[in-house]
């Protein structure tokens, strides 16, 4: 018997967490030209160590801004198929320390995406 596409994300996900890995790194790019510095300026925090990454981020910032929107949006969709469908109880998507940790990546991520895209 094959399994449902439902029965598969719940048992593996890896798919989630690397989509939400990789649109956080997307968006990290993204936000260290001009956003991330001022937000960690504001708080104080120096971000002169992010001047290497802003001059290679910079010229593909627009690219960055799409990769980050597309992994965090492909993360976020399959973090909610495997809310709904049935988590055996010894899978790593059953635990909350799992759900609770690709949900905080996401938020985090819609937070550099959006300095990324307004303050550049």
């Amino acid at each position: 018997m094959t399994k449902s596409s439902d029965e598969r994300s719940s048992r593996r996900p890896t798919g989630t967490a690397a989509l939400t890995l990789a649109g956080l790194a997307a968006a990290f790019g993204a936000a260290s030209c001009c956003g991330l510095p001022l937000l960690l300026a504001s708080l104080g925090i120096g971000s002169a160590w992010l001047t290497g990454l802003a001059l290679l981020a910079a010229p593909n910032r627009l690219l960055l801004l799409a990769l980050g929107t597309a992994g965090l949006a492909g993360g976020s969709v399959l973090l909610w198929r495997q809310r709904r469908a049935a988590c055996a109880p010894d899978t790593v998507c059953a635990k909350p320390a799992f759900r609770g940790t690709m949900l905080g990546a996401l938020i985090l991520g819609l937070l550099l995406l959006y300095l990324g895209y307004a303050y550049a």
